[in-house]
Parts: C-alpha cells; structure tokens; sequence
C-alpha cells in the first residue's frame, strides 16, 4: 500500500489575472452598446405648457421631434428673437419640414414607418399659427400621428 507524505505544508497557488482584461473589455462593449447619448443641442427655449391628462410615449426610438420656440440668448444674434423651429440640431422653416419628415421616415426600417409618431413640443408662449402651419405641413408629409408635449399640472 503507498504512503502519502506530507513533508512540508503547501501554499495555496497564485490568482490568475489572465482573464481579466477579457472581463473588462466585456463590460465596456456593454455599456459603449446600451449607453445612449444626448441626441439633440437645443437652439429654442421650450418651457412646456401645463395638462391635467398626460400619457408617456410606448416607443421613444419611432418619435421625431419638432421643437417650436424662441431661439436661445447665443443665437438670438444671428437668428433673431422672433419663434423659430428646430429639426434635429439645426433652425429650419416650416418648408423644410416635409423634406425632414420624409428623410426621418426612409431612414426607418419598413416595418416602423408607419408607426413613426411626430412629437411637437412648443414653447407655451408659441401663437397658434405656427402651430397650426407646422400640422398642415405634417399633414403633407403623411405624418399623421401627432402628440404634443406637456407638463403634468400639480393643482386644478
């Protein structure tokens, strides 16, 4: 029969590290691939109007927004203190509009183009008539669905 012998005490081996740097990259792909950044730098001053009935969007990823406004102290300059539109990152005019919304559309896949939605969100000083020319210019490009953004009001 063999003998087990235990001459001296046996130290417990060393943590490997060689997979850690695989674990980091990991999380960083991770987080590079879920982390959205701020999409848009806005040009307007938009301080939204009050309602006692407001629902959150289902699908943020199929809205477009249009931001209705005086433009900010930076660009007042240039661009004047008269309302301005914004799409996207730049001022645009209500013309500009149905370009934008059909360049937004093609650029979705085909199932989504359909339920693309067309948020406005206006400044609660912005007179009627630029929002009213903003929906027939909507209404040209086939953007039928259209909500409007708000503030919950706290009090009745």
């Amino acid at each position: 029969m063999a003998q087990i012998r235990k001459d001296k005490e046996r130290e417990t081996p060393a943590l490997s590290t060689s997979s850690l740097p695989d674990i980091i990259f990991m999380f960083l792909f991770f987080f590079m691939a879920i982390t959205t950044m701020k999409e848009v730098t806005f040009k307007v001053r938009v301080s939204s109007p009050m309602a006692t009935e407001v629902q959150k969007l289902e699908n943020k990823s199929l809205t477009r927004y249009v931001y209705i406004g005086k433009p900010m102290e930076e660009y007042q300059r240039a661009f004047g203190s008269e309302t301005r539109i914004q799409l996207g990152d730049a001022f645009a005019d209500v013309t500009e509009l149905e370009e934008f919304i059909v360049l937004e559309r093609s650029a979705m896949s085909e199932n989504d183009q359909n339920l693309m939605t067309v948020s406005i969100k206006a400044d609660k000083d912005t007179k009627m008539g630029i929002i009213n020319d903003v929906k027939q210019s909507l209404r040209r490009a086939y953007a039928l669905k259209i909500v409007y953004a708000a503030s919950k009001r706290t009090s009745y």
